[in-house]
């Protein structure tokens, strides 16, 4: 895993999404060296290029230019751009015109998660893995019901991390946000 303090930052641009929380992603994904990822709500690029560094393809997206263009600096500075494709635009109307992936990463759905959930579910492959991370409780029941509407079998982890600070006296815990990682794979018969 690569540090957070590696990666090219901004306040603009969210992310990139903790290490640890990558790390738990990319254990749910189970990315190959065959697999084509989709990033939908890049941010900064932690996962395209966490992604890239184990997929044969990632493909990047998101309605921001500058999470575009910072992802692109961070892909670029890890050695990852033959890898990468950059796609600015609405995931909706993006992957309508992409071929079938193998993973779908939705870190950001601007409110419309079930749409890019059921749109992504079209056009994964078998076996295909979807992995939603969310802050908010609204999401987090959103990527559930449409799991199951889809007749996937959500698995649901709720992770709070503290990293520790070390002060004169001892070292201090400082929490971060709850993340839930919510995960499904598509399957024949709906079961994991």
């Amino acid at each position: 895993m690569i540090r957070n303090e590696d990666f090219i930052q901004s306040k603009q641009v969210p992310g990139p999404t903790k290490e640890e929380v990558r790390c738990l992603v990319m254990c749910k994904a189970h990315i190959c060296k065959d697999d084509v990822v989709l990033d939908v709500g890049c941010g900064t690029g932690g996962l395209t290029v966490e992604s890239a560094q184990r997929a044969q393809e990632v493909i990047s997206i998101d309605k921001n230019p500058e999470a575009i263009s910072m992802t692109q600096r961070n892909v670029i500075k890890h050695g990852l751009l033959e890898k990468v494709r950059f796609i600015e635009g609405d995931a909706l109307s993006v992957m309508t015109e992409l071929p079938s992936f193998d993973v779908l990463l939705i870190g950001g759905s601007s409110g419309e998660l079930p749409q890019i959930i059921s749109k992504g579910y079209e056009k994964l492959n078998l076996n295909g893995r979807i992995i939603v991370t969310s802050i908010l409780l609204e999401t987090r029941v959103e990527a559930v019901e449409t799991f199951k509407k889809l007749n996937m079998i959500p698995d649901v982890v709720e992770v709070t991390i503290a990293k520790g600070k070390i002060t004169d006296r001892g070292t201090m815990m400082m929490g971060r946000n709850p993340i839930t990682i919510i995960s499904a794979v598509k399957n024949e018969d709906g079961n994991p």
